[in-house]
């Protein structure tokens, strides 16, 4: 497991099992699948959340589904 910093309030946190977790402030808010599939979550937060997000994905944004924001919790809770 690594936690890096990639920009003002938005970290990543790359788990043993491959996925990479964007945390916007401390919420899950999209990721980086083992299989290289990218997922973003489906609730709203903040304007500047959703910043972080399109930044995080720009590139890659043909290739992101849409999950629910449990689902993208559920990633990161399996690390601890």
């Amino acid at each position: 497991m690594k936690i890096s910093n990639v920009g003002s309030n938005m970290t990543e946190l790359a788990t043993n099992s491959g996925a990479v977790i964007l945390f916007s402030y401390s919420t899950p808010v999209a990721a980086m699948l083992p299989s290289g599939q990218y997922v973003k979550t489906d609730e709203w937060y903040s304007q500047t959340t959703t910043r972080h997000i399109n930044k995080w994905l720009k590139g890659v944004s043909d290739n992101v589904e849409t999950r629910s924001a449990e689902f993208i919790s559920n990633l990161s809770e399996k690390v601890a």
